[in-house]
């Protein structure tokens, strides 16, 4: 209606305005007829010139705008068919229509121009308070005007509401109305605006109440996710029903506007949404109901989880997981970069997730998603999170005394630690997840256990126990008759010679390391054995070989993803051309290792920085 004011110039022959109230209070949207009337009205056309027909009225409307220029405003529209008939017959008008629906058939049929009105974001959030408020009052105080912000989640009525409040009580500052904010827990209680037009669990209402009994079920349930976004499988494993029909309900929310497609075939709502659906799904749903629910979207995340972990590494010993409750959707993964995708896009559910198996009580999954998460984060050098996840899975896996989920999670705490440099600590992790893996009777674990262990010898100096623990690894998986664990262990036992200066065994052990992974089509083995061939022929003199080899590992590295050991690559790469002559070779490849180790913040960034200011190139 503002925007309508400043235009109303640009349409000489006047304004129709009409509130179909096709969401409200009432729940009584007006009709075509009555929306037709009002507006014969507006053009004084006499009772008795009026037809009796709604057709011939709406025939009498259109002509009556033929050869003017109007503007239409048609408010609060409850769907496309209260709106057609509305519509003028010929060009010259402009009409605007405002719905909490998308009306998508409208932009298909009728060529209107969609304009989807998100929420503010944190600057428009702080303009609209200043401007109610008055902008003193937000200057004073910016802590307590950011929570209140973020609490809002930048939907306009919920900052006009708490804007409402401090206005009307000048002297309250505004960390005492954060306050508030804080002490309703997520609540909606704190955003009651007077009447039903100003509390922001009414207007909620008006959209949900249109649903069909379907789509607002799942909008309740998906109060249950904990996750930022979700997806149809997820969705549909959250009630029970097929992905296709997940999809059709989770469009009808879309087009009611009570959730957003953020991303392709990714679905979220803010936070007030989120409660709103949490306070439904407690008043509707029974207790066992959701649990149920959360219990299917917990199976669906950890076997979709395992599923994606076999082709992201297809080498792992795969652990045994409970069969899926019906109604689960699992997904399928074609290959490395599939699953790859779909972590790095669902991660963060993943995260989520867990948390709330944990809370919940479901201990196994909390410990099975952790790991089924572990190879994801390691490569990709989330290993904050890694440690956050896998001392969540202790704790879970302590409380039901599983010693094997025990074991994994001591083995993954120890690799972040490792990974992070805390040398002490991760030897700590793995020597007790040594020590289970054996318990439980686990060679392979056991073997896992001491290839971590040599890393962290090697990173601690301690290269004669290196070798130890890598000779241990590769006994261990041959008596397990493990080809794929066999081939890197042999990798590291040449790896391990290196570090202790006898290159002709490095290149004796990892060229048959190499042999066994391109036969088992084993890509990121593949790149590990490259790298460590490479180190060797650099150190043996043969410069250019040692090049070939790391282009190799760093190629193969940046094609699966790996950030972590790509860098590692590129860093001993810039050695092998600085040792050839190439400077300027080895400074774009340090500078390249440089950048992934900084954005990794990896304790190797120094290492890299102090190269490149011997080359006069340092970054920063």
């Amino acid at each position: 209606m503002h925007w309508a004011h400043r235009v109303r110039d640009r349409f000489p022959d006047g304004q129709l305005y009409v509130n179909l109230r096709g969401f409200g209070p009432t729940d009584s949207a007006m009709t075509v007829a009555e929306a037709v009337r009002g507006f014969l009205d507006a053009f004084q056309v006499p009772a008795h010139r009026i037809p009796a027909t709604l057709e011939a009225q709406t025939a009498l409307y259109r002509s009556l705008l033929a050869d003017r220029r109007m503007l239409i405003l048609l408010d609060n529209a409850r769907d496309a068919e209260q709106v057609r008939p509305l519509l003028p017959g010929s060009p010259g008008c402009l009409v605007v229509l405002t719905s909490r629906n998308e009306l998508t058939s409208l932009v298909v049929a009728e060529q209107a121009q969609p304009l989807p009105l998100d929420l503010l974001d944190r600057d428009e959030a702080r303009e609209l308070l200043s401007s109610r408020v008055g902008a003193e009052r937000v200057a004073a105080e910016p802590e307590a005007v950011e929570e209140v912000i973020t609490v809002c989640a930048g939907l306009p009525l919920a900052l006009a509401i708490v804007a409402a409040r401090a206005a009307t009580h000048p002297r309250f500052g505004l960390e005492a109305l954060a306050g508030e904010l804080r002490d309703a827990r997520g609540s909606l209680d704190a955003f009651e605006g007077g009447d039903a037009t100003t509390d922001v669990r009414a207007v909620f209402s008006w959209s949900y109440h249109t649903l069909g009994a379907d789509a607002a079920r799942l909008f309740r349930l998906l109060g249950v996710h904990p996750g930022p976004d979700i997806a149809a499988p997820a969705a549909a494993s959250l009630v029970g029903i097929p992905v296709p029909q997940a999809r059709r309900l989770l469009i009808q929310l879309t087009r009611a506007h009570l959730i957003t497609e953020r991303a392709p075939g990714q679905y979220g709502f803010h936070d007030l949404l989120r409660a709103y659906a949490m306070e439904l799904t407690q008043a509707y749903d029974a207790r066992e109901e959701r649990r149920t629910a959360l219990h299917r979207m917990l199976d669906h995340y950890l076997h979709t989880a395992v599923a994606a972990g076999r082709a992201f590494t297809p080498h792992r010993e795969p652990i045994t997981v409970e069969p899926v409750r019906p109604g689960v959707s699992v997904g399928e993964f074609a290959g490395h970069g599939q699953a790859l995708l779909w972590f790095i896009v669902t991660y963060p559910a993943l995260m989520a997730a867990l948390q709330e198996a944990a809370e919940a009580g479901f201990e196994t999954h909390t410990w099975q998603l952790a790991w089924s998460l572990t190879e994801f984060l390691d490569q990709r050098g989330h290993w904050h999170d890694q440690r956050t996840v896998h001392r969540i899975a202790l704790g879970s896996a302590h409380r039901i005394r599983d010693l094997a989920g025990q074991a994994h999670s001591c083995y993954a705490l120890g690799l972040a630690d490792l990974r992070m440099g805390r040398y002490d600590r991760a030897r700590g992790h793995l020597v007790r997840a040594l020590n289970l893996y054996g318990e439980t009777g686990n060679a392979v674990g056991q073997a896992l256990a001491h290839g971590a262990l040599n890393l962290a010898s090697e990173r601690e100096g301690r290269h004669d126990e290196g070798l130890h623990h890598a000779l241990r690894a590769l006994k261990l998986y041959r008596a397990a008759g493990h080809r794929s664990g066999e081939a890197y262990a042999l990798n590291n036992v040449g790896w391990a010679y290196a570090m202790l200066g006898d290159f002709q065994q490095t290149l004796v052990h990892c060229e048959k390391a190499l042999t066994m992974l391109r036969q088992a089509g084993d890509r990121r083995g593949e790149s590990a054995a490259w790298d460590s061939l490479g180190y060797a022929h650099q150190h043996v003199g043969d410069h250019q070989q040692a090049i070939s080899c790391y282009r190799h590992a760093v190629d193969l590295r940046r094609g699966r993803g790996e950030r972590v050991r790509e860098a590692e690559s590129l860093h001993r790469l810039g050695s092998a051309q600085l040792a050839a002559g190439d400077r300027a070779g080895a400074r774009r490849s340090w500078q390249r290792a440089l950048t992934r180790f900084d954005s990794l913040g990896h304790p190797d960034a120094h290492r890299v920085r102090d190269g490149l200011t011997g080359l006069g190139g340092a970054d920063g």
